[in-house]
């Protein structure tokens, strides 16, 4: 039996890979792409700083208000 399924080659699949992109593009725009690039940078670094330094400001807090 013959399958006659249509056999995808290389420029089909680059295709759908970069449709992709080209949708967010459409949905976002370019500046909602680079806002949501620099909220997430923002993000991950008050996280980092402020996990970093969590238990110093907490211990700190508690200190302050018992004196």
């Amino acid at each position: 039996m013959e399958n006659n399924n249509p056999v995808e080659d290389s420029n089909t699949v680059e295709e759908k890979k970069s449709s992709k992109w080209k949708s967010l593009v459409k949905k976002f725009g370019i500046g909602g792409i680079i806002f949501f690039t620099v909220k997430g940078i923002i993000t991950s670094t008050l996280i980092y700083f402020l996990g970093k330094n969590f238990w110093t400001i907490i211990s700190n807090y508690f200190t302050r208000l018992f004196e």
